[in-house]
């Protein structure tokens, strides 16, 4: 024993050294070393168990376990008989033995290493494993060792990791499956027999005032009186021991409820222990239970902790959409008695409000309360709505008090999406039952309308202002909106929704309000006098500028409600809502005007830092407001178009002269954005022919295209152009082409492009390239304004109609002229490359036709000649993201080009396939990085997919006649190389490019059947396959596992005879790591089917138990005999 004794010194004094602040990371190193040489030696277990059983040091034993787990879970089928034998005896004795004493870490990991060993071993050579288990359960003195030991093997063998062969793991899965009713049993009778002990010394309590509850607040949610009275008990006070007996069977049962399946096991009287659990959390914190002559309660928390642990269970049984016919009893059964909780915790007592109540309850038990109710609206409630004792309006009323008396905002924000699966169920139940729409809807309309009341109040600092200000409105999140704005937005998705379902009830309901918020705005006026610095606001009282502030913050919510509520007076219901709608507009237009006429946002005010920001956005609110209703208008438009138009042409021209003097650079940002974005909605989607006539309109035009006007800030610049071209080149709705005056707009286009264009078309290429850097800086900033404001013009025409492409085109044509004159002064500059390549992928994306076929060939071959492999070479490789960004838009126009139908651009294939696969390839092969990979592979699959005969000349005759010999191929060796590239690409890290290939040669088969091509066939069809199962074995790209199986499926199927007989003998052949009778074993596992599941289903089979084999073998000690 001398040694022994000896090396656990050695080995105390080593973890000492080792955790030790002052050693070294060199020192640590060689000890790290030393402790793995130690464990892998032969025998190192006895060692270890001589430690386990003779060290208090907890660094010792955590080494000594790890050295077992390595062991069994690596080395197990190497190890002896006997040994095995020795150690399942040795290992539960130590831990029966020292369970009480050891750190619970380390108690822990016994456990799992002793799991481990039935993992691998039960039933065959370990028998009485789970006996054991469920002994020591049922033993008083071992009860929370046994639910450890339970837990544990749940989670070890219900779900186990990869180092199990999958007969294996379907063996211990219906193992476990034949213990689940014994188990389930034993912890009912756990759970019952605390509380029922705990529940009599509680014995009844004095009655309270408020104790009649049983009766009242059950409220037809439980129809069983028993029931009700049994969940009306007080909650009893559990001491030390029996909380954490509870605890740790609600642990097992959470852990097994998530994987076994629905079904009679799960007993009413299990449900309702965990259901006695659950009321735990609904006691609150830091009020000491009633703890009757025995042991002191735990502290709250901890009672608390009981609560969270039962919701747990509940939600994994919720989170079931499978639910058998047999189940859904107990399911209702779980619904009534959850919403008696729910009632328990909204319930108002003392005079206490519900809010403070949810506040003293823990967070945790909180959000798992609104996880089960999430779950029940999600899944269950289509299931459960049908049920006549269940009282669906009646849980509203409880989940309305719950949502409006959250304590947090967090907890407020997940109760409204609750809301919203709510909405979007009813939303959906109507669409599909029109019939008894009336019937559906009136049995929620009072909830629904209480809803949207209170939501909106909660957007209004007039009743909401302590929440509303501690929210957050500057710094932005992932979605790039502050705090404040995420709630508005999300409390506005629920009032549209309401809208939707209940658009007069809602309107009536917002309308008012804003009215009332729009009169302490309008009535401003009278409080602006002049002082010799300007207009100043004369409102100066503390508590009148607060409340002002309040009202225009109000007043800008509102504006966004009224906004969002748009779409719902347009299309069918345009007739039946007109008068709603127009009085909003009406009021919307009345309001933009007043703002830009007493010029609100330059007004001087008693707080500037917070009112001028306040008016400014009201300002720019009503702008976004009056856009949102221009569909609306152009539906407006078209109804009165041919006889008295007068209301609608006052409306616009109210607007245009709203609009117009917000125009300027002495505007904010945030107003003149607004309003530019107004003019382009009245530009494009309302399209007025008087428009253009309106005096307003006319100055702005003049504005823009003086030579000495100011130029706006960029946005807005290209904003106000857009609606200027827009204005001139989209057709009047409703009109015959006669009398569109297209020859009279194309002159007004022509010279309005011409004079934004003036200093752009003067560039020389030649003058360019010499100019000083000063202003070599002026002029990229001139190309890059011109450029986008062209590009932008270009854009909103693309989709349009012949007639208004071909104006948009003449006027630009000298301007496109001179940037491809200009393109090689600045190849070198790739910050105007990439503003240029911008500018001609949009032209080529929505004027290819216009520009007719000699042009477009220039370009192509002035772009061709300019990206030469040194060009390429250095944009990719020493200019960072610009250079890529400059190389990935001209592959992007270079897509355009391949797609074009016909053979015009035909000619241009041959140098687009060898700049692809001679140049850019070559450099971007071996980048680690993903630029412009993405983009090249994109422009290869186009020009396969949309250019398929210039490789495979298939005749219509041959296609017809199946006896003609194989289509006739060309281009073979460029095709050859492109699919390299795309095996290659498999083999990279980057997991989106894989995903998009795999995409590209599925859609490729799906379309062009590109696996039944002989090439394909006979050259690379199993390579691919090789390539992808070997991915799946490396799970490199592990979450595109199912996409992975599908396309081997896919290849395999083109040749299934040469799937089995070659290819899988093949790959079983060269797989290294596993010796010829396992090889066997993964061959015949691999059952011969041809079907798409049962294929995929023995693919993943064959790659588990590949990988358990090499794990098994590179652990065996070397030498060792495999049978």
């Amino acid at each position: 024993m001398a040694s022994e004794e000896a090396s656990l010194r050695a080995l105390e004094s080593l973890m000492t050294e080792f955790f030790h602040n002052c050693t070294s990371n060199e020192r640590k190193r060689e000890i790290e070393e030393l402790l793995n040489n130690f464990a892998q030696q032969i025998g190192a277990w006895r060692f270890c168990l001589y430690f386990l059983s003779s060290t208090r040091n907890d660094y010792v034993m955590m080494y000594s376990l790890t050295v077992f787990e390595n062991l069994i879970n690596k080395m197990w089928l190497g190890v002896p008989s006997q040994d095995k034998m020795e150690i399942r005896s040795c290992l539960p004795k130590l831990l029966l033995a020292h369970h009480k004493t050891l750190p619970y870490f380390i108690r822990n990991k016994l456990c799992k290493v002793i799991v481990d060993i039935g993992r691998q071993d039960w039933p065959m050579f370990y028998h009485d494993f789970f006996t054991n288990i469920l002994q020591l359960i049922q033993s008083p003195a071992t009860t929370p060792l046994g639910l450890i030991m339970l837990k544990t093997t749940s989670e070890e063998l219900a779900c186990p990791r990869e180092d199990l062969c999958v007969a294996r793991k379907e063996e211990l899965r219906k193992l476990l499956l034949d213990q689940v009713q014994t188990v389930l049993g034993l912890l009912t009778g756990i759970l019952e027999s605390i509380w029922d002990k705990h529940s009599v010394t509680a014995a009844t309590p004095p009655p309270s005032p408020t104790s009649g509850e049983s009766g009242e607040l059950l409220s037809g949610l439980l129809q069983s009186p028993s029931a009700a009275k049994l969940l009306s008990q007080p909650v009893p006070a559990l001491e030390g021991e029996s909380e954490q007996v509870c605890s740790l069977a609600l642990e097992c049962l959470a852990h097994l409820f998530s994987w076994i399946p629905l079904s009679s096991s799960i007993t009413p009287a299990l449900l309702t222990a965990v259901f006695h659990f659950a009321r735990f959390g609904c006691a609150a914190r830091g009020r000491k239970p009633r703890a009757p002559n025995g042991p002191a309660a735990p502290p709250a928390p901890e009672r608390a902790r009981l609560g969270v642990l039962a919701m747990a269970c509940i939600n994994e049984l919720m989170a079931k959409n499978c639910v058998p016919l047999e189940f859904e009893e107990y399911l209702l059964r779980m619904f009534q008695q959850t919403f008696y909780l729910l009632q328990k915790i909204t319930r108002e007592h003392n005079a206490r409000s519900v809010k403070s109540r949810l506040e003293e309850l823990d967070e945790s038990y909180i959000e798992k309360f609104t996880d089960f109710l999430r779950l029940f609206v999600s899944v269950h409630l289509r299931r459960i709505e049908s049920y006549s004792q269940f009282p669906v309006v009646e849980f509203l009323a409880l989940l309305f008090k719950y949502t409006f008396h959250q304590p947090t905002h967090e907890g407020y924000f997940s109760c409204l999406d609750i809301w919203t699966l709510f909405l979007d169920y009813l939303t959906s139940k109507i669409k599909s039952r029109l019939a008894d729409k009336e019937a559906v809807l009136s049995r929620y309309e009072d909830a629904l309308v209480l809803l949207l009341t209170e939501v909106l109040n909660r957007i209004q600092f007039r009743y909401n202002q302590a929440q509303l200000e501690e929210l957050d409105d500057e710094t932005l999140d992932d979605d790039q909106q502050t705090e404040w704005q995420r709630y508005l937005r999300q409390s506005l998705e629920v009032v549209a929704k309401v809208m939707e379902l209940l658009p007069t009830h809602a309107f009536s309901t917002l309308f008012p309000v804003l009215q009332e918020n729009l009169e302490v705005y309008l009535g401003l006026q009278q409080f602006v006098v002049t002082s010799g610095t300007g207009p100043r606001l004369n409102i100066t009282a503390e508590n009148d500028c607060r409340r002002l502030h309040c009202s225009l913050r109000d007043l800008s919510s509102l504006l966004q409600a009224v906004g969002r509520l748009a779409e719902y007076f347009t299309g069918d219901v345009f007739a039946a809502r007109f008068n709603d709608a127009l009085t909003v507009v009406e009021r919307l237009v009345k309001v933009t005007l007043y703002g830009s006429q007493i010029k609100l946002y330059n007004i001087e005010t008693a707080v500037p830092s917070v009112l001028k920001p306040d008016l400014i956005d009201v300002h720019a609110q009503s702008l976004a407001a009056l856009q949102a209703y221009a569909h609306w208008l152009a539906q407006f438009y078209g109804e009165v178009q041919r006889h008295s138009p007068q209301q609608f042409v006052s409306l616009i021209s109210t607007a245009l002269e709203a609009i117009t003097p917000l125009i300027s650079c002495k505007v904010q940002e945030k107003l003149l954005l607004s309003a530019c974005h107004l003019l382009v909605s009245l530009a494009t989607t309302v399209r007025p022919v008087f428009l253009i006539s309106i005096p307003a309109m006319q100055k702005l035009f003049t504005r823009v295209t003086e030579p000495s006007a100011q130029r706006l800030p960029d946005k807005a610049q290209v904003l106000v152009c857009r609606a200027l071209s827009n204005l001139l080149l989209l057709p009047w709705p409703n009109l015959p082409e006669s009398e569109q005056q297209w020859a009279e707009r194309s002159t007004n286009h022509a010279s309005l492009i011409s004079a934004l264009t003036r200093d752009y078309r003067q560039l020389k290429p030649a003058a360019s390239l010499h100019h000083r850097k000063l202003q070599l800086e002026d002029t990229k900033v001139l190309i890059q304004q011109t450029l986008a404001v062209l590009q932008d013009i270009v854009q909103s025409v693309s989709g349009e109609a012949t007639k208004s492409r071909q104006i948009c085109y003449q006027s630009l044509q000298e301007s496109v002229q001179v940037s491809l004159a200009l393109f090689p002064a600045f190849i070198h500059q790739s910050d105007v490359t990439d503003e240029m390549l911008s500018f001609f992928l949009t032209l080529f994306q929505g004027l290819r036709v216009q520009m007719g076929v000699s042009f477009t060939e220039q370009i192509i071959q002035t772009f061709l000649n300019m990206f030469t492999r040194e060009q390429l070479a250095e944009s990719i490789l020493h200019e960072g993201s610009t250079g890529c960004r400059v190389v990935e838009k001209f592959l992007k126009i270079l897509q355009v080009v391949v797609q074009e139908p016909g053979q015009v651009l035909k000619p241009f294939l041959p140098s687009v396939i060898s700049l692809c696969m001679e140049q850019v390839y070559p450099i971007i092969a071996e980048r680690s990085s993903p630029d412009v990979k993405a983009e090249l592979f994109e422009l290869l699959f186009r020009v396969l997919h949309h250019n398929w005969r210039y490789f495979f000349k298939s005749s219509v005759l041959a296609s017809v006649q199946r006896g003609l010999p194989e289509e006739p191929m060309e281009n073979e060796a460029q095709f050859s190389a492109i699919m390299q590239a795309f095996g290659q690409s498999f083999l990279q890290p980057d997991i989106h490019l894989f995903k998009q290939n795999l995409f590209y040669l599925e859609t490729l088969n799906t379309k062009q059947k590109l696996y039944h091509k002989k090439i394909f066939r006979t050259t690379m069809l199993f390579q691919f396959v090789n390539v992808l199962l070997q991915v799946l074995v490396h799970k490199s790209h592990d979450l595109l596992q199912e996409e992975i199986g599908i396309a081997t499926y896919n290849m395999a199927s083109v040749d299934f005879d040469g799937f089995y007989s070659a290819f899988l003998p093949e790959f079983l052949a060269s797989c290294d790591g596993v010796d010829s009778n396992q090889k066997n074993v993964l061959g015949r596992n691999f059952k011969m089917d041809r079907d798409l599941p049962s294929f995929t289903q023995s693919v993943h089979r064959l790659v588990n138990d590949l990988r358990y084999y090499r794990l098994c073998n590179h652990s065996l000690p070397p030498g060792t005999v495999k049978l």
